[in-house]
């Protein structure tokens, strides 16, 4: 398949006939363009991300992104494809940015699990390699500031005005999202870590204020979950992976992009993760952080407590892939080094919590 689409990797295979069958049944109704529900269906796999799994299959012109958990058991709320498929849903409406969603299936008997299809755009993605396009301190000066303000343009959607208020209870937010998480790293525990218990406890006593307007807050807002035009470096074309999005803090996307704007893995065990960031151009975080309240008009005095949970979140999350790795629940071979990388962010987020 051309463009950032593979082959299918082992293991990760779907019942395709059976899949093919549901989605022309149901994909004329949509009106998507090119379709040719007669046509036998080519399939691939975007090689990007490490959790929930996407396909690509072409019926004729159409080309349909399928979103699916990964195999094995999972966390509980987490990977839920039916919250990501409603949160699409509204935001495609007033965001942009945000890809159309087609079809939610919610028979686990077609592939084995809950899933969604929805349009495909083009564009670069930087994933394992900075793309040609970034390989000039211009370009990766621009990337950087429509990074900043196209978060900053995602956090002043007026909630109410925009009828998303019903897609969540902002109040207490960052309070659950820390519950959540610290519960998440109890049950993802492979070997004690007494600084990621000391963490979790330095959060709930830490907690901030709820803001005085709720945001939309993406969850997970960062350089490889967005798409640039490739003849423009300082233009997105599309924001993905809207899987944790919420109503509440804001500043808790921005600990997450100001996070991975750093490597998240330790100098040996730089890989597909590791960020490109640290390149001549890119703005440095003190300049993210600055053009951001510039942008938003937010105060970021306490911006130091959304980085320590960004990094004990990310730290959970590795370690949650880790688990599965381990179980045997997936054979990639990527996942084999994540322990070391839990222990490594751990530290990181204690040293910043010092500071802070």
């Amino acid at each position: 398949m051309e463009g950032d689409a593979r082959s299918v990797r082992p293991g990760e295979e779907l019942d395709w006939p059976r899949l093919a069958a549901w989605l022309r049944d149901r994909l004329p109704a949509c009106g998507v363009d090119g379709l040719d529900v007669r046509a036998e269906p080519t399939i691939a796999q975007f090689p990007g991300g490490h959790s929930n799994l996407t396909y690509l299959l072409r019926f004729g012109d159409a080309e349909i992104v399928v979103r699916r958990p990964p195999f094995g058991p999972v966390a509980p709320t987490a990977h839920d494809m039916a919250r990501e498929f409603r949160w699409l849903a509204a935001m495609h409406r007033v965001f942009s940015l945000a890809p159309r969603p087609y079809l939610l299936c919610d028979d686990p008997s077609i592939i084995g699990s809950v899933f969604y299809a929805m349009e495909r755009r083009r564009g670069v993605v930087v994933r394992t390699e900075e793309p040609a396009i970034l390989a000039h301190v211009d370009a990766r000066r621009r990337v950087s500031e429509a990074m900043i303000d196209t978060l900053a343009a995602l956090h002043g959607i007026d909630v109410a005005a925009s009828g998303l208020s019903g897609l969540g209870k902002p109040a207490g937010f960052v309070e659950r999202q820390v519950r959540g998480w610290s519960e998440r790293w109890t049950r993802a525990q492979t070997t004690p870590l007494p600084v990621m218990d000391a963490l979790a406890a330095w959060l709930r006593d830490h907690l901030p204020g709820d803001p005085p307007a709720p945001s939309v807050v993406h969850g997970d807002f960062k350089l490889d979950n967005v798409m640039l035009d490739p003849q423009d470096a300082g233009r997105l074309v599309a924001v993905f992976d809207w899987e944790m999005s919420a109503l509440g803090d804001p500043l808790v996307d921005l600990g997450i992009l100001l996070t991975y704007w750093a490597p998240t893995a330790p100098p040996e065990q730089r890989d597909a993760l590791t960020t490109v960031t640290d390149r001549p151009g890119y703005l440095s975080r003190e300049a993210l952080v600055e053009r951001y309240a510039a942008r938003s008009g937010r105060d970021l005095g306490g911006i130091r407590y959304y980085e320590v949970f960004a990094v004990f979140k990310i730290a959970v999350v590795i370690q949650q892939i880790y688990y599965r790795f381990v179980q045997g629940q997936t054979r990639d071979a990527r996942f084999a080094a994540f322990g070391p990388r839990v222990e490594y962010l751990a530290r990181h987020a204690a040293q910043l919590a010092e500071q802070g």
